[in-house]
């Protein structure tokens, strides 16, 4: 099996937006694509970081940025709190201001920070599995008590076993419940019954909601996202809303997100905390990419997923019928947690097999919790043919 990066991007398709390009991405210290560059047979299919062409205006604003100014200490600009009001009372139905939202470097920054403000060390702090790593990396580096509960597969998805959760909540005095909102890396949308739940869940014990909301613009094939706090004005007193353009429109290494607090108190006291830490500073170029992201990024995100489901379709197709992989199709995200659990060999010979075999690299799936044993993370956020590249590749290996 051979497959090789162009080292030079392709001409431009006649559409609107070019997603069947594949840009070189060696050596230019991407972590994605780290492995491949000492081994070019490598396909990278891991992190949540895509492999398309940037959105034009972004990396307009990014060029005149450095054309036109010196590279001192920014501030945010008016129009980029404009922006992320706009974007969220247009795509989500959530009307903000600008005092309730708080810039930071990333969601996990801003996670810690939570943790921090809200919980002492030792107290309880909850999380669901299988989940985003930083989860319970950010809890326990904290000194916190990590209490996991796990999510159940229900007809092909995740779904929160209710009683559990209530029963985890109480018997362990939890304080903050770190919720992932659409789940990182099963794909589910949650349904606003499911979001009611969960927060009066969190309002009837009194716990801190902290909601990551990172994934929000990414819910596919009809399915719509629901911010937490646009379900009851109630919420806002107990919940912090984390998000970010930069899943969204693939800007991560420019470092910038949000945190949307209502709640006066809570915002005061997760502010200082963060100045505690020194997180109060924004690069200047994650400000110029978000504002460019949301202002004049909506139509290639709609292209984008599309692009996505042709993905997400392949993949699910190709590997259910030619092999005993068990593929959770995710109503959102570009991320597919894929389940070895038919074949007989155990977690560790199965990551042989992916990378030494098949030659592709994918998240391991202990690294999201214990119920991630047999199980890998395949990311769809790359050209079509990237995709039918390494579905090949695992048929090839476990295949029937």
């Amino acid at each position: 099996l051979t497959w090789k990066m162009p080292l030079v991007f392709k001409e431009l398709s006649m559409t609107r937006y070019d997603f069947t390009t594949q840009p070189n991405r060696l050596d230019q210290n991407t972590m994605k694509w780290h492995e491949a560059e000492s081994n070019p047979e490598l396909l990278e299919l891991w992190v949540a970081d895509m492999d398309f062409l940037p959105v034009p205006e972004i990396r307009d604003a990014v060029i005149n940025y450095a054309e036109t100014h010196i590279f001192g200490y920014p501030y945010p600009s008016e129009e980029l709190y404009q922006s992320i009001i706009n974007w969220e009372k247009n795509q989500h139905g959530y009307v903000v201001d600008k005092e309730s939202i708080v810039l930071i470097e990333g969601v996990v920054p801003a996670i810690s920070t939570a943790i921090q403000a809200f919980a002492k060390e030792g107290d309880a702090v909850l999380i669901n599995t299988p989940v985003y790593p930083p989860f319970a990396r950010s809890v326990r580096l904290n000194n916190r008590q990590l209490i996991e509960n796990s999510l159940v597969k229900v007809n092909g998805h995740f779904e929160i076993d209710f009683e559990q959760l209530e029963r985890d909540i109480v018997e362990n005095d939890v304080k903050l419940y770190v919720f992932c909102s659409p789940h990182n890396p099963g794909g589910r949308v949650w349904t606003k019954e499911e979001l009611t739940k969960v927060a009066d869940l969190c309002q009837k014990h009194g716990v801190l909601l902290v909601s990551d909301e990172i994934h929000q613009d990414l819910a596919l094939y009809g399915n719509k996202h629901i911010s937490m706090n646009t379900i009851s004005d109630a919420y806002k007193d107990f919940t912090l809303v984390l998000s970010s353009a930069t899943k969204t429109f693939n800007i991560a290494g420019t470092k910038n997100s949000f945190t949307i607090i209502e709640n006066e108190d809570l915002r005061k006291a997760f502010k200082q905390k963060q100045l505690a830490n020194n997180q109060h500073e924004i690069p200047t170029i994650g400000l110029i990419t978000t504002q460019a992201a949301l202002t004049y990024g909506k139509p290639w995100l709609e292209e984008l997923k599309t692009v996505f489901e042709t993905n997400i379709d392949l993949l699910t197709k190709e590997l259910s019928e030619k092999t005993n992989i068990k593929v959770m199709k995710p109503e959102g995200t570009y991320l597919v947690w894929l389940d070895f659990s038919a074949y007989d060999q155990d977690h560790n010979e199965l990551g042989r097999l992916l990378k030494e075999e098949a030659k592709v690299v994918l998240n391991d799936g202990i690294t999201f919790g214990s119920e991630g044993e047999k199980h890998f993370r395949f990311n769809v956020a790359t050209p079509t043919t990237v995709v039918a590249e390494g579905v090949k590749r695992l048929v090839s290996v476990f295949g029937k």
